[in-house]
């Protein structure tokens, strides 16, 4: 049986690999969703994940959590497509990008949906 656990492994805190991240990854998009991913070499778990939500749509800190805790959610309920498909580590980071709230719900389905697209792409890589 699989864990549906994100540990402190698995989160992305290294300011060096986020920079990395955005000067040398990739891009992938399901809205209001974006994915940054770089594959990484060396990495104590197979993926590296962070969650942002900008400040310039997002005014107060409460809303921003409640977004990435929602987002952290519905990765961890289906970072099972990526564990099963994916060989190589990689540093992922989902940004949200509207300047509304969605539901749960829908974040959930656009987070398959762009997890799925991902698996894809490193498919065809």
């Amino acid at each position: 049986m699989m864990k549906f656990t994100l540990g402190a492994s698995e989160k992305l805190k290294s300011r060096k690999q986020i920079t990395q991240l955005f000067d040398e990854g990739l891009s992938l998009k399901e809205y209001p969703i974006r994915l940054r991913f770089l594959k990484v070499e060396e990495a104590d778990s197979q993926f590296k994940v962070g969650f942002s939500v900008p400040k310039r749509n997002f005014k107060l800190a409460v809303d921003r959590n409640r977004i990435k805790r929602l987002l952290r959610e519905a990765y961890r309920l289906n970072m099972h497509l990526l564990i099963d498909d994916v060989e190589n580590s990689f540093v992922l980071m989902f940004i949200y990008t509207d300047k509304i709230e969605w539901e749960y719900q829908d974040l959930e389905k656009k987070m398959i949906l762009l997890l799925r697209k991902f698996v894809e792409n490193q498919k065809l890589n």
